[in-house]
């Protein structure tokens, strides 16, 4: 006579099997399209609140910078602000700054040029030129190439404040000459 299987042996089979297959076609559900409702869901009173991150807000215009459209570049923020005549940030975006500053104060943007060969022996393009210091003319640019600038040799002195590709073009096209650029700590 055969040996019988206990019940339970049975039911815990049954119920591996039933997790496994369900946990199968989760895969696939997961793999496979999604869609998607027209409108936006309305929420359920039922619905758990979860809450969801905001991209947090970028920072404010610099007070003290001035008013009316100008471009604004804090020396401790590595920040640069394109403003419009409304006095609102249009865009904004960190820069790598040179080992000499300029002082704060506002400054007319002096000269552009379109592309050259950075002191670092780097080609950068988009200079926007605004004042002087130390015998240097420092500028806005970018690499060509879009990389941040390398560190300078010890002891080197440069000038040029760089910026990313992408706002060192929306730079170019807003600094014109005589812009006013605004320098804060």
């Amino acid at each position: 006579m055969p040996a019988r299987i206990p019940s339970w042996a049975w039911v815990s089979g049954l119920t591996f099997g039933a997790v496994a297959a369900v946990a199968v076609l989760a895969v696939q559900a997961d793999a496979g399209p999604h869609p998607t409702a027209a409108g936006e869901p309305k929420p359920s009173a039922s619905a758990s609140a979860r809450p969801h991150p905001k991209p947090s807000a970028p920072p404010a215009v610099p007070a003290g910078s001035g008013a009316g459209r100008r471009v604004v570049y804090s020396l401790g923020q590595h920040r640069v602000w394109l403003v419009d005549a409304s006095d609102a940030a249009l865009r904004t975006f960190v820069v790598w700054p040179g080992t000499v500053s300029p002082d704060p104060g506002t400054y007319p943007v002096s000269n552009r040029r379109d592309a050259t060969t950075g002191s670092d022996g780097v080609e950068i393009e988009h200079i926007v030129y605004f004042a002087a210091k130390s015998g240097l003319s420092i500028a806005f640019s970018n690499a060509v190439d879009g990389a941040s600038p390398p560190a300078p040799a010890a002891g080197t002195q440069t000038s040029g404040i760089r910026m990313p590709k992408a706002d060192g073009t929306a730079l170019w096209t807003f600094a014109t000459e005589g812009t006013p650029v605004t320098v804060v700590k």
